[in-house]
């Protein structure tokens, strides 16, 4: 555990890093003593300085929710971030890869809620009679730890390693698919890189936003109406470099693109 006055420093940390683009030592190298509630609390310092500055809380994403990832990443349990207004991104327009350190994206579909989830307690069910559409999603991430030598600590408290979101254009209804069974394929340019299935989400990705419901109600937040939930990727992460274009494929759902200048 850490003092107060660490955490505001590993904030401080990884705020530079993101506004220099200037990647850091892991924080479990630097505050050895840190914990999961450490990288929590060090996430939230730095999302309230965003919010301060006019940004608003768009979502939240579930972060390492596959053993996929979760074996990629040496981590055995999920993390959550937030997502905020300027990380939401459009099809029409090219990425900027000079705003990150190391952009990757990863594949998932997403919840878009018409209703807001109860916390603790947060069933499946609750999420599905919650849940006004699905869409199809690709996630950016990023780390401001260099090299992408992160721990659970390290990615939790740089925002699960959040960067942006873009959103494809089909709504689809939560019970008019099998959540737990759509087919992903992922191209650059026409060629397929990566393919999954949401079954790599926890078993059933409405089980990942259930479960970050009732995760975040113990930091005193709630899933709300209008939120955009990731609840974690159904394939690798994929680096992404100037020049990619990339287009996600689901089975029953759609498409959803992006571009990297």
């Amino acid at each position: 555990m850490l003092e107060p006055s660490q955490r505001a420093a590993a904030a401080d940390l990884l705020w530079a890093a993101q506004r220099d683009r200037t990647p850091v030592d892991p924080l479990t190298d630097t505050f050895p003593g840190i914990d999961v509630v450490d990288a929590y609390e060090i996430q939230l310092l730095n999302i309230r300085r965003q919010l301060d500055a006019g940004a608003t809380v768009r979502g939240h994403k579930v972060g390492l929710s596959s053993k996929v990832m979760q074996q990629m990443m040496g981590v055995d349990e999920p993390d959550y971030g937030h997502l905020l207004s300027d990380m939401v991104l459009s099809e029409d327009t090219a990425v900027d890869t000079g705003r990150y350190c190391f952009p990757r994206i990863e594949v998932e579909i997403g919840y878009v809620l018409g209703d807001s989830l109860p916390g603790e307690g947060c069933t499946e069910e609750d999420v599905l009679a919650a849940t006004e559409y699905i869409v199809p999603s690709i996630e950016l991430i990023d780390s401001r730890i260099r090299d992408w030598r992160i721990g659970l600590a390290d990615t939790i408290a740089d925002n699960a390693s959040s960067a942006g979101v873009v959103l494809g254009a089909a709504r689809v209804g939560p019970r008019e698919l099998d959540l737990a069974g759509i087919e992903a394929v992922l191209y650059r340019g026409g060629e397929e890189v990566t393919r999954g299935n949401t079954s790599a989400v926890l078993g059933d990705p409405t089980v990942a936003v259930a479960w970050l419901a009732r995760k975040v109600a113990t930091f005193g937040v709630r899933l709300e109406a209008g939120h955009v939930i990731l609840p974690g990727s159904c394939t690798r992460a994929i680096d992404a470099r100037p020049g990619d274009e990339f287009r996600a494929e689901f089975a029953g759902l759609g498409s959803v693109s992006v571009r990297f200048a």
